[in-house]
């Protein structure tokens, strides 16, 4: 499938960034959004650059009444076809530092659940009556690998990435009849800005071009779960279906 007129959140840095310039050619058109102005120009420009056509803002994807709106313009101009939810937020929360214990706060909680979960049910609602009323779409949903088991390192990351996987999977095959299709992001560690300010060890790091050609390719493909890389994908899986009495004691002391 030839998609022409493709929406990415969280485009101006990271994944989005690079699936953006990836997607990037002559006929075309993308709409790009992100947080950071500079940033997104730049990544507009260099998009432009490759021949496609750019419409880029500065969107918060927590706002309901904006982001509907905004993509109920774009979608009367360029009809879309491939809308991908990237926009998100990392999940770094409580350490121990000697005797002095923190963990993740409330607040940092509601906004982590507000971008990474509530934000990608924003940026669907709008577009998927549309595409089921042409019988034909794709959207790609953004969780993680962090979504197969709660890691009590990132409590909310996981629970709402996990939270994504889980109405992506059954979003799949609710929408098939109506010609949608629906495929869910499973990265592992990808570098990024958001992965630059970890201090910890992030085993399998993979760059953020080879991340979004298996990216494009998974949607390509039309796979129902993206997932990569192996190795991580592999782990996940693994403490995934153990019983907690073997998973947790292990993540606790990690």
């Amino acid at each position: 499938m030839t998609y022409t007129s493709i929406l990415i959140t969280g485009a101006s840095s990271g994944i989005g960034e690079e699936l953006a310039k990836t997607y990037a050619a002559n006929g075309v058109h993308l709409t790009i959004t992100g947080r950071n102005k500079d940033r997104l120009n730049h990544v507009a420009d260099e998009c432009r650059a490759r021949g496609a056509s750019v419409v880029s803002d500065i969107l918060d994807v927590t706002d309901r009444r904006g982001i509907a709106e905004f993509m109920e313009d774009i979608d009367n101009a360029h009809q879309l076809d491939l809308v991908i939810a990237n926009a998100g937020v990392s999940g770094g929360t409580g350490s121990s530092d000697g005797d002095v214990k923190t963990y993740e706060l409330p607040e940092q909680c509601r906004y982590i659940f507000d971008v990474n979960l509530t934000g990608v049910l924003n940026t669907l609602e709008p577009i998927i009556p549309k595409m089921v009323k042409r019988g034909h779409g794709h959207v790609a949903l953004m969780s993680s690998l962090a979504g197969y088991r709660g890691w009590p390192g990132a409590p909310s990351y996981s629970a709402a990435k996990g939270a994504i996987r889980l109405y992506g999977d059954a979003l799949r095959s609710s929408l098939k009849p109506f010609g949608v299709n629906v495929t869910n992001i499973c990265p592992g560690f990808v570098k990024s800005r958001m992965t630059d300010a970890n201090s910890f060890s992030m085993p399998f790091l993979m760059d953020t071009d080879k991340a979004a050609k298996i990216i494009i390719n998974g949607i390509q493909k039309n796979k129902r779960n993206i997932c990569f890389p192996w190795q991580t994908t592999l782990i996940a899986k693994t403490i995934g279906i153990l019983p907690p009495w073997v998973v947790y004691p292990l993540l606790e002391r990690l």
